[in-house]
């Protein structure tokens, strides 16, 4: 049976190589394996079989701040709902954690809207730029849209 499930040490390769695949095309940031492996405990995964055809992680940035990052389905599973279950583990983990705010830094702004993330300007996520926007290649000149979604604990 395919369903969303943390991911595993073993995992990571695949992972990797998914979520790089789209940042070779500039539609997300590339991760390194180390990276992965130190956050390993952060992801989700959707399997078929032994294969891992999409992922995504919520990463706590602070006691009331996590972010739903590196969101990646292959390309012939997309629209078939994954994203939608992967999205919807990372938002209950952090109302499981009483987490207030979820935020994401997307391309696809209209898909975290679906869920009730709401625009915002990059600048009320000072804290995110501290922890890690400050390491990224495309730091200070980001293109990519800040949505927040909201907790209601």
């Amino acid at each position: 049976m395919n369903k969303v499930e943390k991911a595993r040490v073993k995992d990571v390769p695949q992972m990797q190589r998914l979520i790089n695949l789209f940042a070779a095309r500039g539609e997300m940031l590339a991760r390194s394996m180390s990276e992965l492996y130190e956050n390993t405990r952060d992801y989700y995964v959707y399997r078929q079989g032994e294969l891992v055809v999409a992922c995504a992680a919520l990463h706590i940035d602070w006691e009331d701040l996590a972010e739903i990052k590196s969101l990646a389905v292959a390309e012939d599973s997309q629209k078939t709902g994954i994203g939608t279950q992967l999205v919807k583990a990372c938002l209950n983990e952090a109302r499981e954690l009483g987490i207030a705010t979820v935020y994401c830094l997307t391309y696809q702004p209209a898909f975290f809207e679906r869920f009730g993330f709401k625009l915002r300007e990059k600048s009320e996520l000072s804290r995110k730029v501290w922890l890690e926007c400050y390491r990224c290649p495309k730091f200070p000149d980001c293109d990519e849209v800040a949505l927040v979604y909201e907790m209601e604990l």
